[in-house]
């Protein structure tokens, strides 16, 4: 008789394979008994699971992640907002506005209006807590030294990064992510594939300047030299190879927010563009043994 654990176990690897499946068919239906099938449960039985593990309903989660999406494209790239409506599965433009004013508080006309140089700090914020945006003034004010912060910290090349294969841990939340890393270190030590070469790397499936920190979806990963079966929570996953924006940083772990943010303005002033494909960090150290608490950490962003 299975034990309580390893169904637990088998569920979560389900609702991943959803996780992935949800992300490559925004623009598709996605409705309870599509999505149920892929993680082969019922869709009674599904409803209750997916809530759960994430704490949301799937229709909420899917209007969600659809909006947020959307809101990523209007910042960094250049297409109509009909366009991104169709993109991202809204039947017509009302639809597509009234959703995502929901969400923003204005529609996407005006939300990109509100971001100048299609990028900055997303009105989500004012929303959730109350904060007031800076003025035009103090908003390039915050970019020229995000500017500054850039050119001193980091070595940023565009480089031909290769494929990697992955063994990973999904984690949703920000809080969670150090329990996903334990996880997936005490699946890896015994294993011999943790040493000084290991690469070590979080995938960042949301941003946080769109997602709440509590339902922002990371996969904290390991870098697999040989083939490797994996058991319990730990899955398997593939970084294709591809064209990446990657910025050497040597930062504290609260110089994350910044490190990111000042590397995408950069990718924004020299014409880049975010390609479909999640950014993520690749660790070099263990912050615990750098005399100042310091990552080296490459910061990759995928452009076409």
């Amino acid at each position: 008789m299975a034990s309580k654990n390893n169904i637990q176990t088998d569920y979560k690897n389900r609702i991943n394979r959803v996780f992935q499946y949800i992300d490559k068919n925004l623009d598709s239906d996605l409705s309870l008994n599509t999505v149920s099938e892929i993680a082969f449960f019922s869709p009674f039985h599904f409803h209750r699971i997916f809530k759960f593990i994430t704490e949301e309903t799937l229709n909420t989660y899917v209007t969600r992640k659809r909006v947020e999406k959307s809101a990523s494209d209007l910042i960094h790239k250049d297409i109509t907002v009909t366009e991104i409506a169709f993109k991202y599965g809204f039947k017509d433009n009302s639809s597509y506005t009234r959703t995502f004013k929901k969400y923003y508080g204005v529609s996407p006309t005006e939300f990109i209006k509100q971001n100048p140089n299609k990028f900055s700090k997303i009105r989500q914020l004012k929303s959730k807590n109350g904060q007031e945006y800076p003025n035009n003034e103090k908003y390039i004010c915050i970019i020229n030294n995000l500017k500054n912060w850039i050119k001193m910290n980091a070595k940023i090349e565009i480089k031909e990064m290769p494929k990697m294969d992955l063994a990973y841990v999904s984690n949703i939340g920000l809080h969670n992510i150090e329990n996903a890393y334990q996880k997936l270190m005490q699946w890896a030590i015994p294993k011999g594939l943790i040493n000084n070469q290991s690469k070590i790397v979080t995938i960042y499936h949301d941003s946080f300047k769109i997602t709440e920190a509590d339902k922002v979806r990371m996969s904290a990963c390991i870098k697999l030299n040989n083939p490797i079966e994996t058991e319990k929570e730990i899955g398997l996953t593939i970084i294709e190879k591809g064209k990446y924006i990657v910025g050497r940083f040597e930062i504290g772990l609260n110089e994350f927010e910044k490190s990111w943010t000042g590397l995408f303005i950069w990718m924004n002033e020299n014409g880049y563009k975010k390609a479909n494909k999640d950014p993520f960090g690749i660790y070099h150290n263990n912050f615990n043994d750098h005399p100042e608490k310091k990552c080296i950490v490459d910061l990759c962003i995928p452009i076409e």
